[in-house]
């Protein structure tokens, strides 16, 4: 029996309330804070009530329809090279998803929008310890660079 071809597709305002669930899901996964309770609606501002978009939000769905993954990109800018690049901010798969096509698919659409708005690299980062992100970044060719990422609050 063959499996049907991944499905990614852009987001509809109908699933952000599934985005929001993977998002927390991947904060646990990473060990990180969760995001905050209202992200379905944040999300529905920047993607569809905004003018002009930045961010873009596709979405991965198994066989049944059921959304199981995501990536998140905007465009960003390189003083050094002096040009545009797509940030990939997030790419999650359930963990049953993982090994189905899903992540090359989600990985391709991202590279797509990176060609759509004239980028040509996209640049992301994963934890040090996640070796099975590691281990599929490299298989798709991609380069990682050492740095560390950095945040700082700004209080009004």
């Amino acid at each position: 029996m063959t499996s049907a071809r991944p499905v990614v597709r852009h987001a509809r305002p109908a699933d952000l309330a599934r985005v929001a669930e993977l998002a927390a899901e991947h904060a646990v996964y990473e060990k990180a804070a969760p995001p905050v309770p209202d992200l379905a609606e944040r999300l529905g501002v920047l993607l569809f009530e905004t003018p002009a978009p930045r961010l873009r939000c596709l979405v991965a769905e198994a066989d049944d329809g059921e959304v199981v993954g995501y990536a998140t990109c905007a465009p960003e800018i390189s003083t050094w090279d002096g040009r545009e690049y797509l940030h990939m901010d997030c790419l999650f798969l359930r963990s049953a998803s993982r090994g189905s096509g899903l992540g090359a698919a989600l990985m391709e659409a991202v590279v797509a929008e990176a060609r759509a708005l004239g980028a040509d690299e996209v640049q992301w980062q994963t934890p040090a310890w996640n070796e099975g992100a590691i281990r599929f970044y490299d298989r798709l060719g991609a380069r990682a660079k050492e740095k560390l990422r950095y945040s700082l609050p700004v209080r009004a």
